[in-house]
């Protein structure tokens, strides 16, 4: 078996969780079957690159992802099978499948519809992205998607798919690169000491980050905040959570913001130095970054809102906070139960090993691979 997977993200440049699990997954699955990886940008290793030429870098990022789909789609040839991740690479799967008459799996990690701010990003664009969305996921031969509650979100927002076509297969982590892990030196440089609760996620409305900025003005003083945070979606969500970091750091002195992306090292040792992980999004299919988290023995505090409560088990790996569209609301909720977890280090000991003995047994890439596996061979016999 031979698998083509196709992701806008590979490294050096990953910037997102679906970056992430496009790694992670090909990493699982190259132990037991052939991946080729076709990524966009420059080259890199284990990967055939794709990078947009000189003449279309003025396009809208829409049809920018588009051109690219488009050389991807001439050069996917010779696979069973071609997987893609997020709309960038969608198209690239579809028209891939139809060009060589081969099957197309996608991976759904968000959804367009449900991210309307997406047009303070891409312009008229995000109606392309919504359309290359919506024509590779009702022509797929299987979504699969990673949880319940995006399957259900899948669902819904494409309702002439047939749901025997949506498939659950969790997103997963990597419990030996991601593990306890103290190292004051990592730490100094940013200036970081004392108690501190800690964020990491792209700058974006999904995120809730600035409902985070505003909802700390009301938790415990004594407790710092770590925000590791960059890669503005647009101009105005950047600059809005620079004012709302600059207020707080105005009144507070234990409030760091890092804008560069952490290295792996660097992650999870200011993940284990935290006392408590911070995710308040308004929307989030899974969370990737709670389950590294969890694995780094952190308890967590969330949002209750798309996959999470599949990841962070309310009352045992930490809690959740309702988000119901009210941010005024969420943020007074949020900022309770944070001082009420941060006056508590007992239990936020116990929830952060439950949490990474549930990362553990729940959420291994060999397991979530075997299951990806399983699916091509049901799609490719299903071709023959």
């Amino acid at each position: 078996m031979k698998i083509g997977l196709i992701t806008k993200e590979w490294p050096p440049h990953i910037y997102g969780g679906a970056g992430v699990h496009a790694l992670q997954l090909t990493q699982a699955l190259r132990s037991s079957i052939d991946v080729d990886v076709h990524s966009f940008g420059a080259a890199r290793e284990d990967a055939t690159s794709h990078q947009l030429p000189s003449e279309f870098t003025s396009l809208n990022p829409a049809l920018a992802a588009l051109a690219t789909d488009i050389e991807i789609a001439q050069a996917v040839e010779g696979v069973d099978l071609l997987h893609s991740h997020t709309w960038y690479a969608n198209m690239a799967g579809h028209l891939g499948g139809l060009l060589h008459g081969i099957p197309h799996v996608i991976t759904a990690h968000s959804l367009e519809p449900d991210r309307p701010w997406k047009a303070e990003q891409l312009g008229g664009g995000y109606q392309i992205s919504s359309w290359a969305e919506k024509t590779a996921y009702e022509a797929a031969d299987a979504i699969i998607a990673v949880s319940n509650g995006m399957r259900a979100d899948v669902l819904k927002a494409y309702p002439q798919l047939d749901p025997a076509k949506v498939h659950v297969i969790l997103n997963g982590v990597d419990t030996k690169d991601f593990a306890p892990t103290i190292d004051p030196s990592v730490a100094e440089p940013f200036g970081i000491n004392g108690r501190y609760a800690i964020f990491i996620g792209r700058i974006t409305r999904q995120k809730g980050l600035a409902h985070l900025l505003r909802a700390w003005k009301s938790v415990n003083p004594d407790v710092g905040l770590v925000v590791a945070a960059g890669n503005p979606d647009e101009p105005g969500i950047g600059a809005e959570i620079k004012t709302l970091i600059e207020d707080l750091q105005s009144e507070r002195s234990n409030v760091w913001w890092i804008e560069e992306r952490l290295q792996l090292s660097q992650m999870k040792v200011l993940l284990s130095g935290a006392e408590l992980f911070l995710c308040p999004s308004i929307y989030e299919p899974l969370g990737i970054v709670n389950l590294e988290a969890m694995a780094c023995e952190t308890a967590v505090l969330a949002s209750r809102v798309g996959g999470i409560p599949e990841v962070v088990e309310a009352g045992v790996t930490g809690e959740l906070v309702d988000y119901n569209g009210d941010g005024t609301s969420f943020e007074s909720e949020f900022a309770e139960a944070a001082n009420r977890l941060l006056a508590q280090p007992e239990l936020l000991a116990k929830y952060g090993k439950a949490g990474r003995k549930r990362a553990i047994e729940n959420f291994s890439w060999s397991a979530i691979a075997d299951q990806t596996i399983e699916l091509y061979a049901q799609i490719i016999a299903k071709r023959k």
